[in-house]
């Protein structure tokens, strides 16, 4: 019990640290792939210490709703990296991972940053609340689609369970998770604003989703929710490597010697992740918003195509 508890601190320490850290090596991938200079490594680390240095600034008329936002996103994300089984499965919350739970993580973190949006009345504000809420409508159900399919093969719901199945049983192919995989890659980049549904690095009016949200906080409360959307990225990294790579992840009963191993295994798969996200942003076109619905309806349709595979065909 001792160890497991022990496991899931670290995860959790672990995603908060090195959340940042991922999303400066797609920042310097980015840039790399587009022939310019990039940007330092540790970028985001420097970003957060300014930030937390500053002085936050409020609106007259912000509400606690406001104030509480950023700390409920940024415990929301907190949540989800520890329960995620990112470096091993004997967790003592394994049995709350599945994915009902997992969703509505997500969830409680979206509506709490649209309702800041939206309570000070700014027209930037309430229309990336009214953009961000438009996506997750859409991306949720192809998310809880793609678990449902991996939940089918291990017959669980729970993230532990589905590592266990697909890690630690015989080597098979999954058509299933094929459709699924792709289904996943094309929700993660819409719940994340990247390309192609939203340039994380805009500012422009007909544009920008999350970062429309962002513009009236300053201070600490900014600080945490770009936090927060580091380790949403990070999250969603994990959730994919322990649905489709879930080899090298520690089980239990294995030692400390396991989960260093999984730890090391952990960084290099972010690196490869995080290099693909870029080439994958490099190599595509921003959508208008009015073909976001036909991205992730795509994605749905995917998820689905896993689900009747499996009916179908049991793997």
């Amino acid at each position: 019990m001792i160890a497991s508890a022990v496991s899931e601190l670290g995860q959790l320490v672990l995603a908060i640290a090195l959340a940042p850290l991922l999303m400066g090596w797609v920042n310097v991938c980015r840039a790399r792939l587009a022939n310019r200079r990039a940007p330092p490594l540790l970028l985001p680390y420097r970003t957060l210490r300014k930030l937390f240095a500053k002085e936050s600034v409020l609106a007259p008329n912000a509400s606690i709703v406001f104030r509480a936002a950023p700390y409920v996103a940024f415990s929301a994300m907190c949540g989800i990296a520890a329960i995620v089984p990112s470096l091993a499965t004997d967790l003592p919350f394994a049995a709350a991972a599945d994915a009902i739970a997992l969703v509505g993580l997500f969830a409680l973190a979206r509506v709490a940053l649209a309702l800041a949006a939206m309570d000070v009345g700014t027209p930037f504000g309430s229309m990336g609340a009214r953009r961000e809420m438009f996506v997750g409508f859409l991306a949720e159900p192809a998310l809880l689609m793609v678990l449902f399919t991996a939940s089918l093969i291990s017959s669980s719901t729970s993230l532990a369970a589905i590592v266990d199945t697909l890690g630690r049983g015989n080597l098979a192919l999954y058509p299933s998770l094929a459709f699924a995989g792709v289904a996943f890659t094309l929700v993660s980049l819409a719940e994340n604003a990247r390309i192609p549904v939203d340039n994380p690095s805009t500012h422009l009016e007909l544009t920008m989703i999350h970062e429309a949200m962002l513009l009236e906080h300053s201070g600490r409360h900014l600080a945490l929710l770009e936090w927060a959307a580091a380790l949403k990225l990070f999250n969603y990294s994990c959730i994919g490597l322990a649905l489709f790579v879930p080899f090298g992840i520690a089980g239990a009963g294995d030692g400390l010697l396991a989960i260093l191993a999984a730890l090391a295994l952990l960084v290099v798969k972010l690196a490869l992740g995080g290099a693909g996200l870029a080439f994958i942003e490099m190599t595509s076109a921003k959508l208008r918003i009015f073909r976001v619905p036909e991205f992730l309806a795509t994605a749905f349709l995917l998820a689905v195509l896993g689900m009747l595979v499996n009916r179908l065909l049991g793997a």
